[in-house]
């Protein structure tokens, strides 16, 4: 029994059993347990209910978006853009740069910097060359670089 009494006490003192506290563990018998209890319920699916505002907010789609020489990330909402005009002029204010305007025939040509993104396969493409439904459905990240290192990436 000496090998599970614990003693409270201060450490570096022998405490005399008169000023001690004493605890003693005690398994549970198999008569001290009662089975006539019921297991306790499970959750209910859907339970507690999520406010309307809640469900907009988890419909979000989030991306991270990256600037080359930029020593932060940001994040955010494409489902608050409608197209990327107003996409490409949120990314000039946030990182106080100035993003070329996407052609269908020139690209971003002669631009400073150029919006790119990475696809669901993990392929890096222009920004603006394919349909925005499409951009803001397979888009899972950001990176605005220079526009001598984008030569590389091509339009579809």
């Amino acid at each position: 029994m000496a090998g599970t009494e614990l003693r409270l006490g201060l450490p570096g003192t022998e405490s005399s059993p008169s000023t001690s506290t004493k605890i003693t563990y005690k398994r549970p018998s198999s008569d001290m347990i009662n089975n006539d209890e019921p297991a306790p319920k499970a959750q209910v699916v859907g339970w507690p209910p999520v406010r309307s505002y809640r469900k907009n907010v988890l419909q979000a789609s989030y991306v991270k978006v990256s600037m080359d020489g930029a020593a932060y990330l940001r994040k955010i909402d494409l489902n608050i853009y409608k197209r990327y005009p107003q996409l490409l002029e949120a990314l000039e204010n946030m990182f106080k740069c100035s993003i070329g305007v996407y052609s269908e025939r020139e690209g971003y040509n002669g631009c400073d910097y150029v919006a790119t993104y990475e696809d669901k396969d993990g392929d890096w493409m222009l920004a603006g060359d394919v349909p925005w439904d499409m951009f803001i459905n397979s888009c899972k990240r950001l990176r605005i670089m220079k526009g001598s290192e984008a030569k590389g990436l091509a339009c579809l």
